[in-house]
């Protein structure tokens, strides 16, 4: 049971729902503030002819147009289809589920102006596992997501489509299989639906949980290569990096040393003056990736514990302010920001791997008997080279853009959802990027004297082993490749990656 309150989320909630670890639960307390801030707001229209945004105003830059009062539920219903304009291709099942939770979560902050009802059946829609059908493409992240948010939206009042049971079907026949009636959009609640960061900032919440893993995977990988190549554990030292005085790089250089503390690793060697600085200067390169991904969580935090739409309603002193909240800026720097960060563990993995393979250290020549005959390893390096490279590539910035629209009222936009999608790729290459490594690493222990490895290096290249089988000669390689990128993404090394 994944509870909705007064109290804010964390990563930990974010988990659950990326697992699809429960259904949710409004706790008492939201009835309570959703429907008071709600009732101010019906009075407030009631009582005044005066133009409040979006309640009884066009939108955009048709703000100006007032609404007449017996239209304005029609209003709401009419933003909701014009703007469900998504297009590309369909959003992650899980990023979906994701938007759901947080879009709720986002509403029973009790300054939107929504009734309670609205609250318990998008909980009842999520609770029943219907996942509307939603596009990747049609967000500018302002006025908030506003095109995807739109599919989410439809779908309450059963029109669009929907998954249930991983069937795609109109969205009314989902809701009747689940007993469950479409609901009549009432003043306000089509631009609280519609207005809000919860698209862009899903892809950030899915990228921060797996950056994490990410990064504990990466030091597992260093370690493993380490190993492999007989580096010296000098450049662990603690001393060397308290003088730093950074602290992603001192938790990185602990936590690789601690995988390494019981093996026989040198602290010198009379014929290696220095390592390579993939090996070296890991700790400096994952420590900086670390403190980017715990910035990036403290923005994604914040921001799914936000009010994000437009305007907001503030009944406890009488106000309904239009402002800015939608507009996605924090995020759209977070997911570029983020995205750069995983990126260069992607980066420097893959010079551990090009090391590996390149015949010294008494490892063979692409790791391999008989060279010419086999190639080993050879072309898993240009696999890793490659994805490294189109990581660069999604890393040019999204949040530098901006494209005017609706007639120069909307003049600056976030780009946050761009930056989100190339972000979701990166996470995905970098898990592929590490797995070539692990598989690299773990061929290259076997050529050495494995019973002379830390205990955790052993651990880890036994459950590999239970996997992937030692390559005494060519074998279509990239099958192992994939199969372990799915083995440690369903949590293969959970054990060791998850902290």
């Amino acid at each position: 049971m994944i509870r909705i309150s007064d109290q804010a989320w964390d990563s930990s909630h974010i988990e659950l729902i990326l697992s699809n670890s429960g259904p949710l639960e409004l706790d008492g307390i939201i009835e309570d503030l959703v429907s008071s801030n709600r009732a101010y707001l019906e009075d407030k229209v009631d009582s005044s002819d005066d133009p409040i945004y979006g309640i009884n105003t066009g939108f955009g830059s048709l703000c100006d147009i007032k609404i007449h009062r017996e239209k304005i539920h029609d209003l709401q219903l009419n933003l909701i289809r014009s703007h469900a304009c998504g297009t590309g291709p369909e959003v992650q099942p899980e990023i979906v589920r994701l938007i759901q939770a947080l879009k709720i979560k986002n509403l029973s902050l009790a300054c939107s102006g929504v009734r309670y009802n609205l609250l318990k059946h998008m909980v009842a829609i999520y609770n029943a596992e219907i996942r509307p059908e939603m596009f990747q493409q049609g967000s500018l992240g302002a006025s908030g997501d506003l095109a995807p948010l739109s599919h989410l939206a439809i779908n309450l009042v059963g029109e669009g489509h929907a998954y249930l049971d991983g069937n795609k079907l109109p969205a009314h026949l989902a809701l009747s299989q689940k007993n469950i009636e479409p609901i009549v959009i009432q003043g306000k609640e089509g631009l609280a639906l519609l207005n809000g960061t919860q698209f862009s900032t899903a892809y950030l919440a899915h990228a921060c949980v797996h950056g994490k893993k990410l990064y504990h995977l990466a030091n597992l990988t260093t370690a493993m290569s380490y190993e492999a190549y007989r580096c010296s554990i000098d450049p662990l030292d603690p001393r060397v990096h308290k003088v730093r005085k950074q602290h992603g790089q001192i938790e990185t250089a602990a936590e690789i040393r601690e995988l390494l503390v019981d093996g026989n690793l040198p602290t010198k060697s009379a014929e290696f003056v220095q390592d390579p600085y993939a090996f070296r200067c890991s700790p400096q390169v994952h420590g900086a990736s670390l403190d980017t991904i715990m910035h990036c969580t403290n923005v994604m935090t914040r921001e799914i514990n936000a009010v994000t739409d437009n305007p907001l309603i503030f009944s406890d002193t009488d106000d309904v302010i239009s402002g800015g909240n939608f507009h996605a800026q924090p995020i759209a720097l977070a997911n570029d920001f983020l995205a750069i960060a995983l990126a260069e563990l992607g980066s420097i993995s893959e010079r551990r791997t090009f090391n590996l393979l390149d015949g010294k250290r008494g490892l063979p020549n692409y790791l391999v008997s008989e060279q010419g005959l086999n190639s080993g390893f050879m072309i898993a390096q240009y696999t890793a080279a490659a994805i490294v490279s189109e990581n660069k590539q999604l890393c040019t910035p999204s949040s530098i853009d901006s494209i005017t629209s609706s007639k120069g009222q909307e003049d600056h936009v976030s780009m946050a959802a761009n930056a989100g999608r190339k972000l979701y790729t990166v996470v995905e290459n970098l898990y592929q990027i590490l797995a070539i490594e692990l598989l690299t690493a773990c061929q290259a222990l076997d050529f050495q004297k494995i019973e002379n490895c830390s205990s955790a290096v052993k651990s880890v290249h036994q459950l590999v082993r239970k996997e992937v089988n030692f390559i005494e000669k060519d074998i279509v390689l990239g099958e192992q490749l994939r199969l372990t990128k799915n083995w440690i993404t369903e949590g293969g090394l959970d054990s060791f990656i998850s902290k």
